[in-house]
């Protein structure tokens, strides 16, 4: 079947390049000016079909229930002033080097503002992951966001590849269920080439239902399709809040388009400077660090604290313990399916996003020393975009796709083996699992575009970075890397110092109000102002 498709493509792609070779090569030597002036003629095609798209007008209508891929549910309620969400779709290019080709439908999401006499423009947030819908989360943080409706309309989208936006699909519910399952920490020869076999039957399944999407899905045409929007939507300038992987999305948008960057802010900042790898390695130190904090807070309380130990290391050996027994025998989880080691380290990461969640943590670990591992697995189903009707989102496929799309790095399990005692000194728990992550892009299909983005944007307007002590996720010291590479005078730093992913999502009044002093009457907080 492959040497057949690929037979076929070949031919094809004879039939239409042979004629329009020798056809270029006589208007050539008939004028040597011939190829300047076929450039500029692309040129001007390629800007007219982007204009006629730029142009284009969006019918809003009430939104219906999110679907499957964006992660199911009711159809968004109302904000409390009754404000209704409305949705639209917004056609954009498929690839941007023919922008007059193909195109795709993103899927966006509004609430207009309260008071339209002193409305600014359209806010645009994308909430992360990559692959987090943000078609189905902004409804879901209304109420936070919306003491910023009254000068904004609050607008999201699902980014290319991800839910209703062409969204990439890869395996089916069942496989997904065994893949997330499996052994993701190999300790023999044997249990590496299994892993490996698991990974190459999802990136076939990817290539197989969105081969067409997958050279498409990365980062920098998610910001290209941010400037359309903001053309679309009416603006001069694109005014956006970005959250934990969207403040990479968003660095990329000031690198490509500075002077079209209006008010942003960038909350829970992925660090510019790092590669895969890197990232990896200091994520593993990042959840390390709020498992450190758990731990400590458990001792703190004292027979309070369900978990044993005396200290924030015996805390966290009854937890390795945990871990090494699933390791070895799976335990009863939720209806017929089972709690194995993957899967409870994924749920013991989940709670670690919030300082709120630290109480499921806790209990979920004291419940699964007994033999019922439910709430483990209910946390980690959380985190893999898993309803509990067995569905999943398309979060995982999307995060994959676009991560593998970005980074160039692709790695050997030789090479992941010599890497693990660096993960593994920087955390027992999660050090094993993030190094063997590394294997996650092996055999993509498409080559990554870099070894780390280009976010500097001079001549960008103020952009507000906002790093958290006790971020795991993006650890703290991403938002002084982005800070500074966005450039002198464009990135503001401000430091929150808490637990859990984010900032301004905390609730913290301080962070709040300069986030709100910035974008909703432009009043710049002073670089490194700190709160806590």
């Amino acid at each position: 079947m492959r040497t057949s498709a690929a037979l076929r493509t070949a031919a094809l792609t004879a039939t239409v390049l042979l004629p329009l070779s020798a056809c270029s090569e006589s208007r050539h030597m008939d004028d040597p000016d011939g190829p300047r002036r076929s450039a500029v003629a692309a040129h001007a095609d390629e800007a007219s079909s982007l204009a006629v798209l730029a142009g284009q007008k969006l019918t809003w209508k009430p939104c219906p229930a999110p679907s499957v891929a964006q992660g199911g549910g009711a159809a968004p309620s109302p904000l409390p002033d009754g404000t209704p969400w409305d949705c639209s779709t917004m056609k954009v290019p498929l690839d941007y080097a023919k922008p007059g080709g193909e195109t795709i439908d993103l899927a966006l999401i509004r609430a207009r503002t309260k008071n339209p006499a002193n409305r600014i423009g359209s806010l645009v947030f994308n909430f992360g992951g990559p692959g987090s819908s943000g078609v189905a989360t902004l409804p879901a943080f209304g109420t936070l966001y919306d003491r910023l409706r009254p000068r904004f309309d609050l607008v999201s989208f699902d980014p290319r590849g991800v839910g209703s936006s062409a969204g990439v699909k890869c395996e089916t519910d069942q496989q997904l269920d065994a893949r997330l399952g499996a052994d993701s920490t190999p300790d023999s020869s044997d249990e590496a080439n299994a892993l490996l076999e698991i990974n190459k039957r999802f990136v076939a399944a990817c290539e197989k239902h969105s081969g067409r999407e997958l050279p498409y899905v990365g980062t920098t045409n998610a910001a290209r399709d941010m400037d359309l929007m903001r053309q679309v939507l009416g603006d001069k300038k694109l005014y956006y809040f970005g959250i934990s992987y969207g403040t990479q999305l968003g660095g990329v948008y000031a690198n490509l388009f500075p002077k079209n960057v209006g008010r942003a802010v960038l909350d829970a900042v992925v660090d510019p400077t790092l590669n895969y790898e890197q990232t990896s390695l200091r994520q593993a130190q990042g959840f390390q660090l709020a498992l450190d904090n758990f731990a400590q807070d458990c001792v703190d309380r004292g027979a309070a604290c369900k978990l044993p130990g005396t200290d924030r290391k015996e805390v966290e050996q009854g937890i390795v313990g945990l871990l090494d027994r699933l390791g070895q025998k799976p335990i009863a989880g939720l209806g017929n399916r089972q709690l194995t080691q993957s899967l409870a380290i994924t749920g013991i990461a989940a709670a670690l996003y919030s300082k709120e969640t630290w109480p499921l943590l806790e209990e979920g670990v004291d419940e699964a020393d007994g033999g019922n591992g439910a709430l483990l697995l209910a946390l980690a189903d959380s985190l893999n975009g898993r309803s509990d009707n067995g569905h999943y989102d398309n979060s995982l496929a999307a995060n994959t796709a676009i991560s593998c799309a970005d980074s160039r790095q692709r790695f050997t399990v030789n090479q992941v083996q010599a890497r693990l005692p660096q993960f593994q000194s920087v955390s027992p728990v999660f050090g094993d699992y993030l190094g063997w992550g590394l294997l996650t892009c092996t055999g993509w299909p498409v080559a990554g575009a870099w070894d780390t983005p280009d976010v500097s944007a001079p001549g960008a307007a103020p952009i507000l970075v906002i790093g958290n002590t006790g971020d795991p996720a993006t650890p703290y010291k991403g938002a002084q890397a982005m800070a500074q590479a966005l450039g002198k005078g464009v990135g503001v730093e401000l430091t929150y110092k808490g637990q859990g992913h984010g900032a301004y999502n905390s609730g913290d009044a301080c962070v709040q109000k300069a986030v709100d002093g910035y974008l909703l009457d432009g009043r710049v907080p002073a670089a490194g102002t700190v709160c806590s």
